[in-house]
């Protein structure tokens, strides 16, 4: 409720109690007066009043463990985040999505639609606001990703007629085309030497997203690691985290994980999941350590008393938790949609935001003092992802430790 609006509600709550009072006292005095009248004319005197209603139980906890009052709605929680968002893009027009950070964490390339209405390629300064145009197809390039050595980046393009993956230097030159299956392949992720690309295929046949891996000197020479979407290598060059469908074709994602052992892929592993919420795009801290990831809640359906039922709405959130599945802990606010992490060796979380009909590039500091989570009522309990908890967690290091 805005501030002036609450001022307002307290004035007339003093008029009202101020002119309460002045009645009350002009009620008592003129019983008092009728009551003697009819004493000294001998008349029965009525029956006294009914005592004051007592307060349910219901109400008397809500009162004293609340502080709220049974006439007055009860006040809303508001979450807020646990350390100030940072804004590092400026789209008046279009979005700027899809975020990379250098590996020296001094440039974002991002994807926009900022000059055209098919997205290119951008890089900028972490803190600058020059943005120099990478790419300038009439189709869309999406998906950039900074390779180890922050020389090439690779991405998704329709430009071939489907979603293929390409790679293009950061200083010039022209992109050079990856995959040429006729299945769609998206979101590409090198491995910590770079010689290898993960990514997603979707498999026409099977009707699902599967995970693959090529070599980039042998582009044809790929195989098959598993079945999920939006793959990203992790530091140490052993494990790949991913989303996964809960059922086959399902909207409710989970994060899971698969390890790779001499190249070939393990047993994958659950990290977190959530019965009320889709959990999407994660992402790990530079060491390893930490996981990334957002969250993503539907909200239910506006209706227009003209147009009927509008589309529906979804909120989204970033959170962390450790490379096991445990200590998650939200670094947004709940009041927007964000998406889209990236977790940079400067110690911050890059993503989209939505806000103000605006998606630009922001982003939040993962470092923070030891802190309380803040606990939730029973009934929120199934909106946090599995291994939440309102625990003291430990610092999230720069580096993610």
């Amino acid at each position: 409720m805005p501030i002036h609006t609450r001022l307002r509600m307290v004035c007339r709550g003093r008029r009202a109690a101020r002119a309460a009072t002045m009645i009350a006292c002009l009620w008592l005095t003129g019983c008092a007066c009728f009551q003697r009248a009819k004493e000294e004319a001998g008349l029965p005197l009525p029956p006294p009043p009914a005592p004051e209603p007592a307060m349910p139980a219901a109400q008397d906890a809500q009162l004293t463990l609340f502080g709220e009052l049974p006439e007055l709605a009860r006040l809303p929680f508001h979450p807020r985040a646990h350390a100030p968002m940072k804004q590092h893009s400026i789209a008046a027009e279009g979005a700027d999505f899809d975020v990379d950070v250098s590996p020296d964490a001094r440039h974002l390339v991002f994807a926009s639609t900022r000059h055209s209405t098919q997205s290119d390629l951008y890089i900028k300064a972490v803190d600058g606001v020059a943005v120099t145009q990478v790419t300038s197809d009439p189709a869309p390039d999406v998906q950039p990703c900074f390779s180890p050595d922050g020389r090439s980046i690779a991405f998704a393009s329709s430009r071939s007629g489907n979603w293929d993956l390409w790679v293009i230097g950061t200083d010039n030159g022209q992109a050079t085309q990856l995959t040429r299956s006729p299945w769609h392949e998206i979101h590409p992720s090198f491995s910590p030497d770079g010689r290898h690309l993960a990514y997603c295929m979707f498999n026409v046949r099977a009707e699902q997203w599967e995970l693959w891996v090529l070599q980039l000197d042998r582009p044809d020479a790929r195989r098959m690691i598993g079945v999920g979407l939006f793959p990203r290598w992790g530091p140490r060059g052993d494990s790949i985290l991913y989303q996964r469908a809960r059922q086959r074709g399902g909207r409710w994602f989970s994060i899971w994980r698969i390890d790779l052992g001499e190249g070939e892929p393990g047993f994958p592993v659950e990290l977190a999941a959530s019965a009320q919420m889709a959990l999407i795009q994660p992402t790990w801290s530079p060491d390893g350590e930490w996981v990334a990831y957002g969250t993503v809640l539907p909200q239910p359906l506006a209706v227009d008393p003209a147009a009927g039922a509008l589309p529906p709405t979804s909120r989204g959130d970033i959170w962390v938790m450790r490379a096991d599945g445990t200590g998650a802990r939200q670094l947004t606010d709940g009041q927007g949609a964000h998406f889209g992490p990236c977790w940079a060796a400067d110690g911050r979380v890059y993503f989209t935001s939505l806000q103000s009909h605006s998606e630009n590039i922001w982003s939040v500091q993962a470092t923070e003092p030891a802190m309380t989570q803040t606990p939730v009522a029973a009934e929120d309990n199934t909106a946090l992802p599995a291994g939440a908890s309102s625990v003291v967690l430990p610092a999230v290091g720069g580096q993610g430790g």
